[in-house]
């Protein structure tokens, strides 16, 4: 089973979906990021995307098209990106195995990046 970068849940594929269907633009997915923000570290960014930039990373799931900024792809290697509901709010939300804190306000978190080495490891059962 090859390893993705980014995992895409079906309420975020849906979310997705319904933006790339309201939209004017002719948009063909969206394209998550992440830049320096908050009293943490960074944020998540998502941009809809016309066409793809050469070198982002591509994953497609749930029929939606999910592109990632090169420069944040060690900081969210296995996160998975869903899209959740309450009463207050709605958005996309990020279960990132490599965030180390999150601020009080949750606008912004301090991600670590990916140990390569661990990472070939974890895949490959050694130790």
């Amino acid at each position: 089973m090859a390893f993705e970068i980014i995992t895409i849940t079906k309420a975020a594929a849906d979310r997705i979906k319904e933006i790339i269907e309201a939209d004017d633009e002719k948009i063909i997915g969206v394209r998550v990021g992440i830049k320096d923000a908050g009293c943490v570290g960074v944020s998540y960014t998502i941009d809809k995307v016309k066409t793809p930039i050469k070198g982002d990373d591509h994953v497609s799931a749930h029929g939606v098209e999910v592109f990632v900024d090169p420069t944040a792809t060690m900081y969210i290697l296995g996160t998975e990106m869903d899209f959740e509901t309450s009463k207050l709010t709605s958005g996309f939300t990020f279960k990132n195995p490599n965030q180390s804190s999150e601020c009080g306000c949750g606008q912004s978190v301090q991600l670590e990046a990916v140990d390569l080495e661990e990472l070939v490891k974890a895949r490959s059962g050694t130790s």
